[in-house]
């Protein structure tokens, strides 16, 4: 069964290290996704949904934060707009998952769509949080036991928080 792997990166800069690790391990761009606040307040980029690498890292300056290139190439970048909670920079498979369970989950906010993911609704309140603090959540698709302590060993060796694993259900490459 497919597993889904989460945690914590305090800010950008530690996220940027956890995905360059986890890329440098082999794991695809397809499978690592990075979910952040969009602190711009650029309203008229957090509607912004089709943009693609290389196009990222250029996206991230104009968002007014500096996404780093591993990040920036990840597939999939761009902002979404949860309601009630605000604009957020996705990049990976976590962009359409959350951008369809927050167009169905008005009243759910982040936490929906969290738990939309297959994420269980105590940890999805713990990390919505969190990234609305400014943190940012990482997830990675693993198919084995073995990748799966893989990037549980990566996220421990990097210091981020909240780690935690769970069956994936609605996320679609």
């Amino acid at each position: 069964m497919k597993k889904a792997v989460f945690c914590i990166a305090k800010n950008i800069d530690q996220a940027e290290i956890i995905v360059d690790r986890l890329k440098l391990a082999g794991f695809s761009n397809n499978d690592i996704s990075v979910l952040l606040p969009d602190k711009s307040g650029t309203k008229d980029f957090a509607h912004e949904k089709h943009t693609k690498a290389p196009e990222g890292a250029a996206i991230g300056g104009v968002a007014g934060i500096s996404l780093g290139a591993v990040i920036g190439l990840l597939a999939g970048i761009g902002s979404i707009a949860i309601p009630g909670v605000g604009p957020f920079i996705a990049a990976g498979p976590i962009m359409g998952a959350l951008s369809g369970a927050a167009v169905g989950a008005a009243t759910g906010g982040l936490m929906g769509g969290l738990v939309g993911l297959g994420i269980p609704e105590y940890e999805a309140k713990r990390y919505e949080g969190k990234i609305i603090g400014g943190s940012a959540l990482i997830s990675v698709h693993t198919d084995s036991s073995e990748a799966l302590s893989q990037v549980k060993e990566i996220f421990e060796d990097a210091h981020a928080e909240d780690i935690s694993s769970t069956g994936e259900t609605s996320v679609s490459h």
